[in-house]
């Protein structure tokens, strides 16, 4: 007798851990502005092939059927679930929410382009359109000083009302990012996305367009993380770790059997 069960249900343990990382995460984020949460996705690893389908089983016959042992199972990746989470009402005239596909554009350290959904921007002192962690918005948009009134148009138009003009100025207008394969973006913390080699190119253009979500002032969009999901996930979780555990203790205790009274 082999220790293969017990190498095939350590493989099975560490799938289920990290599937259990993947759901903590997601429970982590369930408030967190337009988080989308990640899926697990496993895959067999390689197979011993004892008997191959089709070979020879005597000199007239072949086997039907052949004999494949697994080795066990692996998480070959994560796969981000891109549905849109609520929309939440705030009132802040610079909360934009994207109701539809795309990103908003962010300058990040060091000039890297950055994209993410979570629109609770602010004024920097200098005037700049910037995120919390003050990132300019890109294409850059100047909030003149002492304007008393920012409008935003679902086609991410923005004009500002500043004291001694009766009518709105138009000021910018915000621009939102498309990829051929959004799901191949890279995550990197603080909200944020990279494009990647299998994202493709960002595509910038106006929110409304060309399957382009449109902006939604005064809104932030919420995690799309259901607790109940993720609860019956993780309950799931826990019992394929536990039966993975008893095999490795049921194999133990055939070894033992095995040199205690066969050897």
């Amino acid at each position: 007798m082999t220790t293969a069960a017990m190498h095939i249900a350590r493989t099975g343990l560490d799938a289920q851990d990290m599937r259990m990382r993947v759901i903590s995460n997601n429970l982590a984020n369930v408030n967190t502005t337009a988080f989308k949460r990640d899926r697990a996705q496993f895959e067999t690893l390689s197979y011993q092939i004892v008997t191959a389908a089709g070979a020879q089983s005597t000199s007239e016959s072949k086997y039907a059927t052949g004999l494949n042992l697994g080795t066990g199972v692996r998480v070959q990746g994560t796969s981000r679930t891109e549905t849109q989470g609520s929309m939440n009402e705030t009132g802040n005239a610079l909360d934009l929410a994207l109701d539809g596909d795309g990103y908003f554009q962010v300058q990040m350290p060091g000039g890297q382009l950055g994209y993410t959904r979570a629109g609770n921007f602010s004024r920097s002192p200098e005037g700049l359109l910037v995120t919390s962690q003050g990132y300019q918005v890109m294409p850059g948009i100047t909030i003149p000083e002492g304007a008393t009134q920012i409008t935003i148009g679902t086609d991410g138009t923005v004009s500002a009302t500043v004291p001694g003009q009766a009518e709105a100025t138009n000021i910018g207008q915000i621009q939102v990012a498309s990829f051929p394969n959004p799901a191949g973006l890279t995550e990197n913390g603080d909200n944020f996305l990279l494009e990647s080699g299998a994202s493709g190119t960002a595509n910038l253009g106006v929110p409304g367009q060309d399957g382009r979500g449109r902006v939604r002032q005064g809104s932030l969009e919420a995690s799309n993380v259901n607790v109940v999901e993720e609860l019956v996930d993780m309950i799931e979780t826990q019992r394929a770790y536990e039966v993975n555990s008893k095999m490795i203790s049921a194999t133990d205790d055939m070894l033992k059997y095995v040199n205690q009274n066969l050897s």
